[in-house]
């Protein structure tokens, strides 16, 4: 069973945060730079809520509000979602899909140590379907005997 800590450990730690305080255009352009669909939103050490790219559309380029004016907090989602590091990946996909969210903060404990999006997610059951197919056709062909 891959488990959240097994996907983080190979696509890395790195998760980027902005402030509550920052601007929206702020934010699209750290995501624009560092091509991440989201952003964890940190204030004091701890997680505040979490601002992807749909959000922005919906909230300010939908409403005519000016994203060089509009602050972060005014339109991220501060009710946020989250998995453990032991979860497996089934189970943050099932999550994803009943919330339809595409990105999930991992946690170890109290600790952040990744986000998960939708795209890590599918990337990972693919691969663990390509590795069982190439042990069964292995398996079937006699495997080099």
């Amino acid at each position: 069973m891959t488990t959240l800590r097994d996907i983080i450990r190979r696509k890395g730690e790195e998760v980027y945060s902005i402030s509550p305080d920052a601007t929206v255009f702020e934010a699209l352009k750290m995501m624009a730079d560092y091509n991440t669909g989201a952003l964890l939103v940190i204030s004091d050490g701890k997680v505040q809520g979490i601002l992807s790219e749909r959000d922005c559309v919906r909230r300010v380029d939908l409403h005519g509000r000016n994203s060089r004016e509009t602050k972060v907090a005014e339109i991220m989602t501060s009710k946020v979602l989250y998995a453990q590091a032991t979860q497996s990946i089934e189970e943050c996909i099932a999550i994803m899909i009943d919330k339809n969210i595409r990105h999930l903060p991992v946690f170890d404990g109290d600790e952040l140590v990744g986000l998960i999006s939708a795209r890590d997610a599918l990337k990972e059951m693919v691969d663990e379907q390509k590795f069982v197919i190439s042990q069964l056709e292995h398996y079937i062909t006699g495997g080099g005997r």
